[in-house]
């Protein structure tokens, strides 16, 4: 396989099954609560009782005073109970966790201490140390590094998947249909123009504060908002088509025209790409109280779709051209066919190759909200918001180096295996 042959590439690749390994048991490697612990003669596994229910409670037989002791796991501080025995996890504080002790920045190469379970402040275990240290509130940054790549690939991943899915069904459309394939009456496309401008009007405009109300409750509240405000729009669109069967006996309108399909989505795509990314990005998240990552994982998608869109566009344009196609056609084999079995499969190609380099553009992306402190809720730890510590305390330098150094490298590991894909799906490069 020529993708093997690229050893940068190669290795990036199993860094990124490294990085999704950590994001998929972020929980297990960095979280306060410790894996297993006897506790007054009970066996407790807190991870894993926490799992799906962080308030969860349990309770014990104080024989001090033989009366049950109650624990709520995601109040309680397990370094200050007299363990038996434990078992922490390899980091055992939890991203989001403000250490009372480790508070102010605390140095990596500083002396720590904690409070034990008599109440006094003690040396810390190699096991309780701020490996990378603190931030000004005391938050641990090996943790929150570890929890931030879960945020990291999930805004990768998730909105290239947006950006794909619009894009390859918009350039879809305007790479094989054109401006000369799909023909209705001259009526009817009049009459969609006003359907259409009522339908927004009325779908985004009339209709704003009730899409923004459910998206600050709720993100899939919100999304079915959404389609509401779509499915409102394609009603306007349909009934003004439909008014023009009282203009059918005027020749004019009666007369069949082709539909632009490929001029209207390409002004589009012009449309989308003249606005600045950040900057829609900021102007969109202020529209909602409450901030969310799945909202700006959408805002994200939404603005790297038109990129897809291109590539996808002109791939269809030059594969419908090829000598198969036609034979296609002149078969009578039928355009959903011919478009999900012929051309889709092999127009794919510089489809991956743009959302593996758009993967880490989406990573900057997010990582530049954090550290403004836009768009991400603040109890979210991202390596954007660690690095934003940074302002606070110029002599804090790990505060910078430590989320530099992970945003480097992820964003470098995709854009090094979207290097080794360009390649290994170049039909020239294999030659």
């Amino acid at each position: 396989m020529q993708f093997r042959k690229n050893k940068p590439a190669l290795v990036s690749l199993y860094v990124f099954i490294f990085l999704v390994i950590i994001s998929l048991l972020s929980d297990l490697i960095a979280n306060r609560q410790p894996l297993y612990a006897k506790y007054r003669g009970r066996n407790f596994f807190p991870v894993f009782e926490t799992f799906f229910r962080s308030t969860i409670s349990d309770s014990t037989i104080n024989p001090a005073t033989n009366k049950y002791e109650k624990l709520q796991y995601d109040i309680t501080d397990w370094r200050e109970l007299p363990l038996e025995y434990v078992i922490w996890t390899p980091i055992p504080y939890s991203a989001s966790e403000s250490d009372k002790s480790g508070m102010n920045y605390i140095n990596p190469g500083a002396a720590q201490q904690y409070k034990d379970s008599k109440g006094n402040l003690v040396p810390s275990p190699y096991i309780l140390k701020h490996h990378l240290g603190t931030n000004r509130i005391g938050q641990d940054v090996t943790s929150g590094l570890i929890h931030g790549t879960r945020v990291a690939l999930k805004v990768g991943i998730l909105s290239m998947a947006i950006a794909a899915l619009l894009g390859i069904i918009l350039g879809g459309i305007s790479g094989f249909f054109g401006d000369y394939r799909i023909k209705v009456s001259r009526g009817a496309f009049i009459m969609a123009i006003p359907g259409l401008f009522f339908g927004i009007f009325y779908g985004f405009m009339v209709r704003a504060d009730v899409l923004r109300h459910a998206f600050d409750s709720n993100v899939f509240v919100g999304v079915f908002q959404l389609i509401i405000n779509l499915l409102i729009t394609t009603a306007f669109v349909l009934v003004f088509v439909y008014l023009w069967r009282i203009l059918k006996k005027i020749k004019f309108f009666s007369t069949r025209i082709f539909v632009p399909l490929d001029i209207i989505i390409l002004k589009l795509i012009e449309i989308f790409d003249s606005i600045p990314p950040l900057l829609f990005i900021i102007t969109f998240s202020a529209l909602f109280v409450n901030k969310s990552l799945a909202l700006v994982i959408v805002i994200i998608g939404v603005l790297f779709a038109p990129q897809i869109a291109r590539l996808t566009r002109t791939e269809f344009i030059r594969i419908r051209m090829l000598d198969y196609i036609q034979s296609a056609r002149a078969l009578g084999i039928g355009n959903m066919r011919i478009i999900f079995r012929h051309i889709l499969p092999n127009a794919l190609a510089p489809v991956f190759v743009a959302l593996a380099f758009g993967a880490a553009s989406a990573i900057i992306a997010e990582s530049a909200l954090s550290f403004l402190g836009i768009g991400v809720p603040a109890d979210t730890v991202t390596w954007g918001s660690l690095l934003s510590y940074s302002r606070d305390n110029f002599n804090a330098w790990w505060m910078v180096v430590f989320p530099g150094i992970a945003i480097f490298i992820t964003v470098t590991m995709f854009n090094l295996i979207g290097e080794g894909l360009r390649e290994a799906l170049n039909p020239r490069g294999k030659f």
